[in-house]
Parts: structure tokens; C-alpha cells; sequence
């Protein structure tokens, strides 16, 4: 199978895909846990709290970062890392959108 055409599908689908895309990993979403429930953090509390290498962090950091998920600010030689709550709220809208569509099939004998 070839590439895939992303301009065959709407810009909402092509956003969702790579919004799932980002979260599509345990670790980011450990991470967006986390992050929800501490506020804010440094790299290094993420290092301790899931066990994994510092550099594999960073890289989940980034993924996150670029997809506007999360942003970070520089204290020090420190990275401080918090929710974007815009962006939250429109995957959340995004996301809900998707989860409320409902075709109306109520028969027992929709498959």
C-alpha cells in the first residue's frame, strides 16, 4: 500500500489521526496523566516516576510538545513541562465530537 493521501480526508480527521497518533503510546499518555495531576513538572520528576531513561522522555516530551499537547518553560538547566489547557480543550472538543456521533441506529438489527 502506497502513502497515505492525507488531502482525501477532511483537515478534522487529518487532526484527530495525528492527535492520536501522539497519545498513541502508554508512555505519553503516562506522561499526560502525570501532568494532569501534578500541574507541572520538571524532566527529571518524569525520569523518577516512570522509570524510564531520561533521553527516551525527552523524545515523548517532544512528540507531545510539537503537537501543542503540553508546553515546557527553561528554569535554570531545568525544564518546567504543564498541560496546554487551549489545545487540551479542543481535542477534548475534537475528540467528544467523534465519541457523540451517533447515526441513529437504535434497530437490533444494525450491525
Amino acid at each position: 500500500m502506497g502513502a497515505s493521501k492525507t488531502d482525501l480526508f477532511t483537515q478534522e480527521q487529518n487532526e484527530l489521526a495525528l492527535l492520536a497518533k501522539a497519545i498513541g503510546h502508554p508512555a505519553r499518555v503516562a506522561i499526560l496523566q502525570y501532568l494532569l495531576d501534578s500541574k507541572e513538572c520538571i524532566n527529571n520528576d518524569l525520569v523518577n516516576e516512570l522509570g524510564l531513561a531520561q533521553p527516551t522522555i525527552s523524545q515523548h516530551l517532544k512528540e507531545l510538545k510539537n503537537i501543542g499537547l503540553i508546553k515546557g518553560t527553561v528554569e535554570g538547566v531545568s525544564i518546567c513541562y504543564c498541560i496546554d489547557n487551549v489545545k487540551w480543550s479542543q481535542i477534548r472538543d475534537l475528540f467528544n465530537e467523534l465519541f457523540d456521533h451517533n447515526p441513529g441506529c437504535t434497530d437490533s438489527n444494525c450491525c
